[in-house]
């Protein structure tokens, strides 16, 4: 195990004291839908959470699924709603998530930092048959009907199909297809255990799936995995 540094830092042109938001609000979301459906958004200068496990804004923050982040487990249960600007609307979405960092470390006081793993992952590559999936902005085709078990994945970027990618198979999903941008992501596939399949044929399926619906694939690897380590955080957030 190598330690890569003692504090998360992002690496920019532009300077640190730039990336900060013009205004931020940070609530604690306490109604009974914390459990369910949440939101996260990153584009022209705003970041908006709602109903978010701050596990999620972490993890997007930093850029990692959430396997790969290791807190304490109440982080995963405690939903909150972000509103956050900068006048600079134009700032990529990388800028716009370390300024996120920065919001996290005033707020919650986190201190983390990398630590780097070597394990068994899958990577993300392209298919030798070529992508299938349109890019965002193309009309959404209607969901299939979902039989038999099924599970239906909708996203529009490749992190969060790495995310539910990791989730199926149990290992880490490092995209490695050297694609950018965002695309229109449908996806369903048997889940493992599921009662209609043995979990050899489920795990068949997820590989299937992504080959066939998406143009992608998966390839079994071992490679350094970056796990972000939680070294402390506050569970309220300090006055807006």
């Amino acid at each position: 195990m190598a330690v890569l540094v003692g504090r998360v830092q992002s690496q920019t042109k532009t300077t640190r004291d730039e990336l900060r938001f013009d205004v931020a609000s940070v609530r604690p979301n306490q109604t009974d839908a914390c459990r369910g459906r949440w939101d996260f958004a990153a584009s022209r200068g705003v970041v908006t959470a709602d109903n978010a496990p701050l596990m999620r804004i972490v993890s997007r923050a930093y850029n990692l699924t959430d396997d790969r982040v290791s807190a304490p487990s109440w982080i995963k249960s405690e939903c909150y709603d972000i509103r956050a600007k900068t006048a600079m609307s134009n700032l990529p979405e990388r800028d716009l998530m370390t300024m996120l960092q920065e919001l996290l470390k005033e707020r919650f006081h986190l201190v983390a930092h990398l630590e780097s793993n070597e394990r068994p992952i899958f990577a993300l590559l392209p298919d030798k048959n070529g992508v299938k999936m349109p890019a965002d902005g193309n009309p959404i085709p209607p969901p299939p009907s979902i039989t038999d078990g099924r599970i239906l994945f909708m996203g529009k970027t490749l992190h969060d199909l790495c995310e539910r990618l990791g989730t199926a198979t149990g290992r880490p999903v490092i995209d490695k297809t050297g694609l950018n941008g965002k695309y229109v992501i449908v996806l369903t596939y048997l889940p493992f255990g599921s009662i209609n399949s043995e979990p050899s044929d489920a795990a068949s399926d997820v590989f299937a799936a992504v080959r066939d619906q998406l143009g992608l694939r998966l390839e079994s690897q071992r490679g350094p995995v970056d796990i972000l380590k939680v070294d402390a955080i506050d569970k309220i957030p300090t006055d807006n």
